[in-house]
């Protein structure tokens, strides 16, 4: 073996082409990084990756290539929930460890786990709990007064149930007591979901956003334009940046996304968006990360990769998703270097289940072994502040409620 060769599978294109860009760079400037560094025994390391445009229907053929046609070590950083549960049974029957997909489902996090699906970031159900106990406990709203927008999918399913879980732990009666609202995948159909909002009685006081950054904006946007000044709470997927941009920006870039058929594009154009300058589309906005933030240079990981940027991806912006696809690939490279043998699609798995507990600069020790395949469960609260989601503490979210 000359090379040790990683693939990926994930949205390069299409509506979510902004979070599998992300996580690619990341993955591949970690992987550039280490072959600077003279590689793993003297060999290079080298992503494949292509393009599923966020459909399993496209992810199955792309992860049967990579293992077959390819002889990939490891499936690494594939992002999505429904393109990660269509990508399971191939790489367990193939015995291909599928590593830090962008993804907190918990079909991807069984107890006890799959021996090869590892995971680095929080569960969707960790961000969704995180959520709700700082808005009763430290906002003071009740139960009844937390709303659902999700994808009609087995990622919206995921936050949604971890959600309604917590609220229920807090004394919800019933799901059926509270409104929950949701859109197709890959369209930006969201005005049968706002309607949802809009009769739901009694009217939110937050919602939680389960879905992907371009309907989340035009919900948001058509939702403040109705009238509806509820805390709007997205977990990681949605892509901070993407959201900023869509938000702020004017136009909004809807006419970026492209869907084939005719009901499709008649599905976009129910109506048109037009930004009133009097609104505050962005007010009111937050987004639970599962990485430290990007810009925070007093953490060590975040210098890293901003050397690594720099060195590997002139120009390139920095993003919580590109930062994860990062620590993604740092993690990979620790247990690749604890393998004393030439790296195989088993001992690689050995190797992350023997590193325990571990640190690479992220501000939290990091875990794994055989029993524990999720590395972190810290989840860090941001909310869109001049154009951007800095950090802030849940004991402040009382402040960004309707009053």
């Amino acid at each position: 073996m000359r090379e040790i060769k990683l693939g990926m599978s994930t949205a390069l294109s299409g509506p979510a082409a902004d979070l599998g860009q992300n996580m690619y760079l990341g993955v591949r400037i970690g992987l550039a990084e280490q072959n600077t560094k003279g590689g793993i025994q003297g060999k290079k390391l080298r992503l494949v990756a292509l393009d599923d445009g966020y459909e399993p229907v496209r992810t199955v053929p792309n992860i049967h290539g990579l293992i077959d046609q390819e002889n990939v070590l490891a499936i690494i950083g594939n992002v999505g929930t429904p393109t990660a549960i269509a990508a399971l049974p191939i790489v367990n029957d193939a015995k291909v460890l599928f590593f830090a997909p962008f993804s907190g489902a918990g079909g991807l996090r069984k107890n006890p786990p799959d021996r090869y699906i590892v995971n680095y970031r929080a569960s969707y159900a960790q961000e969704t709990s995180a959520m709700v106990e700082a808005l009763i406990e430290q906002g003071g709203v009740k139960p009844e007064e937390v709303a659902f927008f999700t994808q009609w999918d087995s990622y919206g399913d995921a936050g949604y149930v971890g959600g309604v879980a917590a609220l229920m732990q807090h004394g919800l009666s019933s799901p059926a007591a509270i409104t929950h609202a949701r859109y197709e995948r890959n369209t930006l159909a969201v005005e049968n979901a706002l309607a949802d909002i809009l009769l739901a009685e009694p009217r939110p006081k937050a919602v939680i956003i389960v879905g992907a950054y371009a309907p989340s904006a035009r919900f948001i946007h058509l939702a403040r334009d109705a009238g509806i000044k509820a805390l709007f709470l997205n977990v990681s997927f949605v892509g901070s940046s993407s959201l900023a941009r869509e938000l702020t920006e004017e136009p909004m870039a809807i006419h970026e996304f492209a869907q084939e058929g005719e009901a499709a594009r008649n599905a976009l154009t129910t109506f048109e968006i037009e930004h009133d300058e009097t609104v505050d589309y962005s007010r009111g906005v937050i987004v639970t990360q599962v990485v430290p933030h990007p810009k925070d240079l007093l953490v060590p990981v975040v210098r890293d990769y901003h050397k690594a940027l720099a060195e590997h991806a002139p120009g390139k912006p920095e993003s919580f998703g590109s930062l994860e696809g990062y620590i993604a690939a740092r993690i990979f490279i620790k247990a690749l270097e604890s393998l004393k043998e030439e790296p195989n699609r088993d001992n690689i798995v050995d190797a992350l289940e023997k590193l325990g507990r571990f640190d690479i600069g992220t501000g939290h020790a990091l875990y794994l072994d055989q029993q524990e395949h999720q590395a972190s469960h810290e989840v860090w609260p941001t909310v869109f502040v001049d154009g951007e989601f800095v950090p802030f503490d849940w004991s402040q979210i009382s402040s960004f409620l309707p009053r």
